[in-house]
């Protein structure tokens, strides 16, 4: 069995503030986490959670990941943008087009968010949650479909994208050309073995993938922490 994906991690300089934020626009619960971050517990079929860990570094530039939201009408969309502006949310221009109609928004520490529009079809049968819609090559899409047992729902013109097979988001990339990559990622993935897995089993098949270990300063509990072929960090906790 391939190993789970269990968390979204945000690095924060205000963790609650955040969480908040997010259990707010999401609709998700808070609860502490055992790694003194908060954690929301989702209530549909997103599948994974998000936590939020505290870091003294500052967002300095765009973010490999962000949300795709869905929304169901014109009014649907506009009650969600203004659920977020009105959350501590605002609007940012990353050079979308007049006649594109989504909605492009940062939380309150930055981080890029977008309100799709009602008809988008690519989004059709996903939930509040679309897409994690990732800057990456088709490369790092076949390793994270390896990696996690999903299936490709979208391959062309070097564009991928995958689904978990029970549901949730699909997670997206958007081929070439890939932002270079200028320092640590703010999101991150957190994997887990299968339940009374073997994490250095699981760590050495990711390597056989085309990930490599690394060292980022931060160790918890055991977890070991690692990099896609496109060099975006991940951890692979211990067995839950």
């Amino acid at each position: 069995m391939t190993c789970q994906l269990v968390a979204l991690c945000f690095d924060a300089n205000d963790p609650p503030r955040l969480a908040r934020f997010w259990a707010g626009v999401l609709g998700w619960e808070m609860a502490d986490d055992a790694h003194d971050g908060i954690t929301l517990l989702p209530n549909d079929d997103t599948g994974f959670r998000i936590r939020f860990l505290a870091t003294e570094e500052k967002k300095t530039g765009p973010n490999q990941i962000h949300f795709d939201l869905t929304s169901t009408s014109v009014e649907d969309q506009r009650q969600t943008v203004a659920r977020a502006l009105e959350l501590g949310g605002r609007h940012i221009d990353i050079g979308q087009l007049p006649e594109e109609r989504h909605v492009v928004l940062a939380d309150p520490e930055g981080n890029e968010f977008c309100v799709i529009e009602w008809d988008n079809k690519f989004l059709a049968d996903c939930g509040f949650i679309g897409a994690l819609s990732s800057d990456g090559s088709q490369q790092v899409g076949y390793f994270w479909s390896q990696a996690l047992g999903w299936p490709l729902v979208w391959d062309q013109d070097e564009e991928t994208a995958i689904r978990s097979p029970h549901g949730g988001p699909k997670v997206t990339w958007g081929g070439p050309p890939v932002a270079p990559k200028t320092g640590k990622n703010r999101l991150h993935f957190d994997l887990a073995p299968p339940a009374h897995g073997d994490q250095q089993a699981e760590v050495d098949r990711l390597i056989s993938l085309g990930a490599t270990r690394i060292d980022i300063g931060r160790h918890e509990d055991g977890q070991v922490t690692m990099a896609d072929p496109d060099g975006n960090e991940f951890c692979v906790l211990t067995p839950r």
